[in-house]
């Protein structure tokens, strides 16, 4: 296993569904860890560093939906991505709601996991600035340092957000005051394919709402109607 590949955990509950996984995505230059279950998929990243989860919602001792609410609420920002047999817009707008970065239904081509496998992993590296830019952001009692990805909150603890969050956020805060339509956003955040619901643009905004209210000031993200959102706060971008 080379350093240099990224480190995948494919969690299914079909031994012939991860074989196959497992042989493809090496073949696409990935490093690839194997799961059945949710324990195992604990066991795993506790032992392992591991850069990305393919996770499926239907493990046999519990849900992947809960064990993406858990390692969330335990604040990894491990990307996930669910694999997933429901077809319901509403079901996948969940998976959204508890933190995975991307979905997937089940059937699927692994040539398109690969795909979206690498967006994700794309979106953490783009986001990172060259060094020596200026790549501090403050806005109301909030810092962003995008070369390491974090969000310091008023009291000086860490916001936790998913990869997905922290890029849409990235876009407002490049963009403060402007309306933003959600196809821009789709975009921006890098989070345009087939399988991406404009939806789920309401959804991130919603949790970042959520998770930068601050002292109960108003909603920092405006939603105009027919446009889009608005990042009303006042940012201002030090140099390091």
């Amino acid at each position: 296993m080379s350093p240099q590949e990224p480190r995948i955990l494919v969690a299914d509950d079909d031994g012939e569904i991860r074989k196959l996984l497992a042989r493809y995505l090496r073949e696409q230059g990935l490093a690839v860890l194997l799961a059945g279950n949710c324990a195992e998929v604990r066991q795993t990243i506790a032992a392992h560093e591991v850069d990305l989860i393919v996770l499926d919602v239907l493990l046999p001792d519990g849900s992947g939906l809960d064990l993406c609410r858990d390692l969330r609420a335990a604040r990894s920002n491990i990307p996930i991505i669910l694999l997933t047999a429901l077809q319901e817009d509403v079901d996948r707008i969940i998976g959204l709601e508890i933190g995975a970065d991307d979905y997937l239904g089940k059937p699927f081509n692994p040539r398109e996991l690969a795909a979206r496998i690498r967006a994700v992993l794309r979106r953490g590296v783009n986001a990172r600035p060259a060094t020596g830019m200026a790549a501090l952001y403050q806005f109301e009692d909030f810092a962003v340092d995008p070369a390491v990805r974090t969000v310091t909150g008023p009291d000086g603890q860490c916001v936790p957000l998913t990869g997905a969050e922290f890029d849409l956020l990235l876009v407002f805060l490049a963009r403060p005051g402007r309306v933003l339509s959600r196809e821009q956003l789709l975009d921006l955040s890098r989070r345009r394919n087939g399988g991406v619901l404009d939806r789920s643009i309401d959804v991130q905004v919603s949790r970042l709402r959520r998770k930068l209210s601050s002292g109960g000031k108003a909603h920092i993200f405006k939603a105009i109607r027919n446009g889009g959102y608005q990042l009303a706060a006042k940012v201002s971008v030090l140099d390091r």
